[in-house]
């Protein structure tokens, strides 16, 4: 989350704190397999390491996703970026923005426009794995650059109205 961003960050609310507490201890119990969830004291900010899936462009890859999650979770999605360096992928901007979109399973961007609240943490790291395991090239967005510069003032990537360039990937 950006500065700007993390200092109006508002406090979970009790349905939030208990759903993300539950998510926790599911996570503690049942991993999802290529993720680690790195503890800490703040049940609002989670950083997960992500291991590339063998036999796929990432395999022996390690990154890093933050996902900030808001007052009114799982009613409204969280924030979820990788902190650099991001993977080089098509849907992945060089400031860690995430382009999650899965044309093939119908939705539009599960983080933010398609969100539902029957989502978890967990299915989010799954379905960011699965993005980066069917790709078949690694490279930036066409428009990387152009997009982190008007990112340069702290907008959160839930702010951004998503183009799909590309469904292939």
């Amino acid at each position: 989350m950006t500065s700007s961003s993390a200092a109006s960050r508002k406090a979970l609310s009790k349905i939030a704190c208990n759903r993300l507490q539950k998510e926790l201890v599911e996570w503690q119990v049942n991993p999802p397999a290529g993720f680690k969830h790195k503890v800490t004291d703040n049940l609002q900010r989670w950083v997960i390491e992500v291991n590339g899936a063998p036999g796929t462009l990432y395999a022996n890859e390690t990154y890093q996703l933050q996902v900030d999650f808001p007052e009114h979770y799982p009613m409204e999605a969280p924030q979820v970026i990788f902190i650099p360096p991001a993977p080089l992928h098509p849907h992945i901007y060089s400031n860690g923005h995430i382009c999650l979109d899965h044309a093939s399973l119908a939705l539009e961007n599960i983080l933010y426009d398609s969100w539902s609240p029957a989502m978890t943490a967990s299915s989010i790291c799954i379905s960011i794995l699965s993005m980066l395991s069917s790709s078949t090239v690694k490279q930036r967005p066409a428009d990387n650059d152009h997009y982190v510069k008007n990112c340069r003032n702290g907008r959160s990537p839930k702010e951004t109205r998503w183009w799909f360039h590309d469904d292939k990937v």
